[in-house]
């Protein structure tokens, strides 16, 4: 087992999620100083850069639950990066792949884990649309939590490690 501290299983790993987190945060700022609450600046077609404040979840899960919900996703967000540190520390050197996932949930949580805490909601920005199909708006975080967890799914269904059984770390 590599130490957190050396090797490509450690601190390596843990630039990448300080990378995401300061491009989250630069991004959001941003946004907020050059937009006001829910104003719309088309970018492309299909994206706009719009200023929203999501107090829920993904999609706006919770978002009307009263307040509580902050707390709650506060404390969540805690455990499950405690969690996915761990799970980093854990992994061998030839687990780059899931490393990079890891990593980029852990920045990418701890950035709207500092919006949580500072304002009480998450800052929203980025808007997709196409052909009359509206995404949720969401921020570079959310784009690095999709995108690590797409992977560590990837990677437990398809890894390429034999001997661990389906995908790496999953056996049946």
């Amino acid at each position: 087992m590599p130490d957190l501290a050396s090797g490509r299983g450690g601190i390596v790993w843990l630039r990448l999620s300080a990378l995401i987190l300061l491009l989250d945060q630069a991004t959001k700022i941003y946004a907020e100083y050059s937009l006001e609450l829910y104003q719309s600046i088309e970018i492309l077609p299909f994206l706009n850069i719009t200023l929203l404040q999501n107090r829920g979840a993904a999609f706006s899960f919770l978002a009307d639950a009263g307040g509580w919900q902050r707390w709650f996703f506060v404390s969540l967000t805690v455990v499950i990066t405690v969690f996915l540190l761990r799970w980093l520390r854990s992994l061998n050197d030839d687990e780059q792949s899931l490393a990079v996932a890891l990593s980029l949930i852990i920045g990418g949580a701890v950035g709207n884990l500092i919006d949580r805490i500072q304002y009480g909601y998450v800052v929203d920005f980025i808007d997709l649309y196409a052909m009359g199909w509206h995404w949720p708006a969401f921020n570079v975080a959310d784009s690095a939590i999709t995108v690590g967890a797409v992977v560590v799914a990837w990677d437990a269904l398809f890894g390429s490690n034999p001997d661990k059984g389906v995908g790496n770390g999953v056996s049946l």
